[in-house]
């Protein structure tokens, strides 16, 4: 979606009313996760990492992803008044004085943050001709200003005491021979290295590119931070793969989920269309189940890409379809 009605989505709903540094996967095999991950894929997909924030937590607590705005304290109130333990929090300023609010808000009303959403700065579109020229650090004009704002992302959430920082990468290139391709990996082991550095994980969020695309790259980075923000729906909106399947490739990095839900895309230069939870093609049943056999223990955050009334109506339901399922 458009950048500006995402940044408007998540403030209108803030205005509207933590994780390990080291992968399991790598440490249970003494290898850094890339070489794990080469020397036994297959039994690494049986299982997703296992983080410190989530020891002692209820797995698959349910969250609300929102932008906090200039009022953290408000976000935080709505996320607590629907009921919610968790929350993935985006923010675009990173003020000391801001960073101080939030962390006032966080716990004040009892809110666990599971990681802090970044994007920008500069014009994203979202869609398929000029997503690849605006999104994520691949886009080299934008690229350097991107890398030092996801730097001050890692500032403001180790100040937050937030243990994860989380972007869209951008459409990251299929072939690997791709010189953009080897300046994107080099630009993502800069921003991993830092949010290492600063004791955070640093997730993808899944969609611009197929999952075996987002594999390689994590494995091409080579550090033993990175993760992946599992979005259901960015895979079928950006038409990329179905997650029933790609869980299978993704588990091992799994350290966040996006519950949405969407259409494929029927129109080539527009992505499908993002639907209430339930109302598209997403097997939530199927992917809910799968996480347990993975004994994934993380968040569920809802994600509703509208403003207003209706979209705490669709975040309410999404809870009550959402809990059904976990049990």
């Amino acid at each position: 979606m458009n950048r500006q009605n995402r940044r408007t989505f998540l403030q209108t709903s803030a205005a509207a009313t933590l994780a390990t540094p080291f992968s399991a996967a790598a440490a249970t095999k003494g290898l850094p996760l890339s070489d794990a991950l080469r020397v036994d894929h297959l039994h690494a997909a049986q299982s997703a990492p296992i983080v410190a924030a989530n020891e002692g937590k209820k797995p698959l607590r349910l969250g609300l992803i929102i932008g906090i705005g200039k009022d953290p304290d408000a976000a935080m109130a709505k996320v607590r008044n629907l009921g919610l333990p968790t929350s993935q929090v985006f923010v675009d300023e990173f003020e000391t004085v801001l960073a101080g609010m939030l962390r006032q808000a966080l716990e004040k009303h009892q809110i666990e943050a599971t990681s802090l959403v970044v994007g920008g700065p500069g014009k994203e579109v979202w869609d398929f001709y000029q997503g690849p020229l605006t999104i994520g650090l691949v886009p080299r004009e934008t690229r350097a200003a991107r890398i030092a704002h996801i730097k001050k992302a890692s500032d403001f959430a180790k100040q937050c005491g937030i243990q994860a920082v989380q972007t869209h990468c951008g459409f990251i290139p299929e072939n690997p021979n791709d010189p953009v391709y080897q300046e994107t990996v080099a630009a993502l082991h800069e921003v991993a290295s830092y949010c290492r550095n600063n004791g955070q994980n640093f997730r993808y969020e899944t969609g611009q590119e197929t999952p075996i695309t987002l594999v390689r790259a994590i494995q091409d980075v080579g550090l033993d931070n990175q993760g992946v923000n599992f979005d259901l729906a960015n895979l079928i909106l950006y038409g990329k793969a179905n997650p029933v399947d790609a869980i299978e490739l993704l588990g091992p990095y799994v350290q966040g989920i996006h519950a949405k839900d969407g259409m494929w895309p029927t129109n080539p230069r527009e992505l499908g269309k993002e639907v209430p939870i339930g109302k598209g093609k997403v097997d939530f049943p199927r992917i809910i189940e799968r996480l347990k056999q993975l004994n994934y223990r993380g968040a569920v955050t809802i994600e509703r890409e509208i403003s207003g009334p209706q979209q705490l109506a669709d975040v309410r339901e999404a809870m009550l379809y959402l809990e059904k399922l976990i049990g």
